[in-house]
């Protein structure tokens, strides 16, 4: 394979997504993409352990037939004490054996000798790593002579705000608590500590050495985003000009372009069926992401607070097991629907019935959202959600807080997060829905938003010259080794 590899006139880029599907989706996006735009030089393959590999193969079916050149390649995910063999995604692991799973897979010892091995086999060209997850990656291209970037799963705003919180040293998690992003333009963006992420909230117990070489590595390493510059402008210049990395690309949204919606009739789904039968813009979708786990005391008070609100609603709920307030499918009756598990959520959002998307503010639904211009009633429950609450609701305005602030404690502790009530769902739901209400100022907004996204991806957008522009870079950089193994 890897004589054969050396062989080809074709640029291989390996590309190492975390093991999370909202994850493997974007890095799978980008694979497409860097393969689509130049397709006479470029050939990407996907690494990922033999469990996630229907994942990428499902994404890349999704797409439209086309002259890219994708592969994926698999590596073995090693034995974990406590994990089931084949559970290797933190989107389908148990809640309670999540932090094995994200240990494992952070774990250098553990991880490290299959990647390397899969690597070395492959002979890539440049390898696109996992910022936070799979550090290591870049010292193996170091060694190989080859390029690495880093991709980042979240915007430039919240990646840039997380980075000056973290070099504050202003964040003290004692009760009640709050602090305020530093050095930030546009509004103020200040967060009670409870809203932050774990490392920030808790940092990990670091040498100088250590750090010193994580810095080194970023200011090495370009750096990719899947944003793109007419969202995240003046966060983009700000990022540019912190010097924290080598070179950004901002290259998003990667789930561009959408396929168009299912037409009615075989393998179309029930709930599409559903939304046709709803008034425009009359329905409230609601779903949480593959991260998240509600309790059942808080899904029963949703379901209280979705009946009172007297809107009707497609809900997605994740948590199989859960049953309903006893007798509350036939008060609610063909007002509400609640798909169990997947959904087809780019189908559901495109829909003229979908008037509203309650969501958790993960940064792959964030980008969803503004390509096809839907409003949003935020309800962030992990990592750095809360943050990218902030850029929706305080920056670009396009939606609000299903909870207002000061109402409850949130947190990204699943422990420590107050269940908002059913009355307080109901009210925020009801007035965001109603006519003249604040769900058609945002969807105007958003509307703005809209086409720009689709245009960066565009040839000749911004996102498409970042595109191009990565690729000239690492075959620049072959090239640059190539002469110098020559002469």
């Amino acid at each position: 394979m890897a004589s054969a590899a050396k062989q080809s006139k074709k640029l291989r880029i390996l590309l190492m997504p975390f093991l999370a599907t909202s994850h493997i989706l974007p890095l799978t996006d980008l694979a497409f993409h860097l393969a689509t735009v130049r397709p006479d030089d470029v050939e990407a393959i996907v690494a990922v352990t033999a469990a996630n590999a229907p994942i990428v193969q499902s994404a890349l079916a999704r797409r439209e037939p086309s002259h890219a050149s994708v592969e994926v390649a698999t590596y073995a995910f090693p034995e974990v004490d406590g994990l089931p063999p084949g559970v290797e995604n933190m989107s389908t692991v148990k809640a309670a054996d999540s932090w094995r799973l994200e240990v494992a897979s952070t774990d250098e010892a553990l991880m490290r000798p299959a990647q390397e091995s899969l690597i070395r086999e492959s002979s890539p060209d440049a390898i696109i790593s996992d910022l936070h997850f799979f550090r290591w990656n870049s010292g193996i291209a170091a060694e190989l002579g080859i390029p690495c970037v880093l991709f980042n799963v979240v915007g430039i705003f919240t990646t840039l705000a997380t980075w000056r919180l973290a070099l504050s040293g202003n964040v003290k998690d004692t009760p009640g608590s709050s602090v305020t992003v530093p050095e930030f333009s546009g509004p103020e963006i200040s967060l009670p500590v409870t809203e932050l992420s774990e490392f920030l909230r808790n940092p990990p117990v670091f040498d100088q050495d250590a750090g010193a070489q994580f810095a080194m590595q970023l200011k090495r390493c370009g750096f990719i985003s899947n944003t793109f510059i007419d969202l995240e402008h003046d966060y983009c210049e700000s990022f540019a000009d912190s010097g924290y990395v080598k070179r950004t690309y901002c290259v998003g949204p990667l789930s561009l372009p959408i396929a168009p919606p299912a037409r009615a009739g075989t393998g179309r789904s029930a709930c599409l069926d559903w939304l046709d039968t709803k008034p425009t813009h009359s329905v409230v979708y609601l779903c949480f992401g593959s991260l998240t786990n509600l309790s059942d005391a808080q899904l029963n008070e949703l379901a209280l607070g979705l009946e009172a609100s007297g809107v009707p609603f497609l809900w997605v709920v994740r948590v199989k097991t859960w049953e309903p307030p006893v007798g509350w499918k036939d008060r609610v009756g063909n007002r509400g629907m609640v798909i169990m598990g997947w959904a087809p959520q780019t189908d559901i959002l495109q829909h003229p019935a979908v008037g509203a998307f309650v969501t958790q503010c993960g940064w792959n639904s964030v980008l969803e959202t503004i390509a096809i211009g839907v409003p949003v009633l935020t309800w962030p429950m992990v990592y750095e959600q809360f943050i990218n609450e902030r850029f929706l609701t305080q920056v670009l305005q396009f939606g609000e807080r299903l909870w207002p602030e000061g109402a409850g404690l949130r947190s990204t502790r699943y422990v420590e997060h107050d269940v908002i009530p059913a009355k307080a769902i109901a009210q925020s739901v009801a007035k965001f829905m109603e006519h003249g209400g604040a769900a058609e100022a945002a969807r105007r907004r958003v509307m703005e938003l809209s086409p720009k996204a689709h245009a960066a991806m565009a040839e000749g957008g911004t996102s498409n010259r970042d595109l191009h522009q990565l690729i000239d870079d690492f075959i620049g950089a072959r090239a640059s080794v190539v002469g110098t193994t020559t002469s």
